[in-house]
């Protein structure tokens, strides 16, 4: 089911529900098809998402992670395959989806709380229901104090929570990381990695995270894709059958390790690292 947005006698209201099946069907992307110079960026690609799953992609620089992404969100068309999204074919941006990037992209002249407004701005929503979950959102995400805050008066941290909360302001059926935690500290990464992972287990939209952190990876997720390098295909699928929500430390869980030791090895068999 999709989180809706419906009207009533009261004005706007915001209903969350549980996210949006995704099935990427045999999906490649090649750059500069029809020149000398064509790019095979990702193999024919197949992979079926479930509902409310949360799935990352970790692999090398150049694996044609982000390029996954992007034809699953419709920003970038496929040279082959199809995505479907409940069983309907993907033919232009996906609109029910919040999507956060490496950088927070806020927008210096806007508030904290106007930049999370934003999405609700460009499609005209009254935002009264909407300022309410933005700052529900804050408080959940230790953003309170920094609601009439702009940018260059937040921490790095801070700002890649705030981008988070945009993401999730109208409640989607379907949220897209691309290494949102990539730039922030050791410390702060940790913090929000756990606090998405609390604001998941109570929404549950299908998340598709993209990550070179094997830890962040198995950390978060129900199944982690393993990519090869260039040109991209996933070479295993792993299942994470541990218990949520996960430890803040993730070296506390044996069992983490053990997850992570093993696409450690896949990387080794396809020279990625050197032991």
């Amino acid at each position: 089911m999709r989180s809706t947005v419906t009207t009533g006698n009261s004005g706007l209201r915001l209903a969350a529900t549980r996210g949006v099946r995704i099935e990427i069907d045999g999906i490649n992307k090649v750059y500069g098809e029809g020149t000398g110079y064509a790019f095979e960026a990702l193999r024919p690609t197949t992979v079926d998402i479930r509902p409310g799953e949360f799935v990352s992609v970790v692999g090398p620089s150049g694996c044609g992670k982000s390029t996954l992404m992007l034809i699953v969100a419709g920003l970038l068309r496929a040279s082959q395959g199809t995505v479907l999204v409940d069983d309907k074919p993907l033919s232009g941006p996906l609109i029910d989806v919040g999507i956060a990037f490496q950088d927070h992209l806020l927008l210096d002249f806007r508030t904290a709380e106007d930049n999370v407004l934003l999405p609700a701005v460009i499609r005209r929503l009254p935002l009264a229901p909407i300022r309410e979950r933005t700052r529900e959102l804050f408080e959940r995400l230790g953003l309170t104090k920094a609601t009439n805050r702009y940018p260059h008066e937040l921490s790095g941290g801070m700002r890649q929570r705030v981008s988070l909360a945009r993401a999730l302001v109208l409640q989607p059926s379907v949220l897209l990381m691309d290494e949102p935690f990539g730039a922030l500290d050791a410390l702060t990464r940790v913090q929000v990695r756990h606090d998405l992972e609390q604001l998941w287990m109570t929404e549950q939209p299908t998340v598709l995270f993209i990550t070179h952190s094997v830890e962040e990876a198995v950390g978060l997720s129900d199944r982690v894709l393993v990519m090869a390098p260039s040109p991209g295909q996933v070479v295993e699928e792993l299942r994470i059958d541990l218990p949520r929500p996960r430890p803040v430390a993730l070296g506390e869980k044996p069992a983490l390790a053990a997850y992570s030791k093993r696409i450690y090895d896949h990387f080794a068999r396809l020279g990625v690292i050197r032991r």
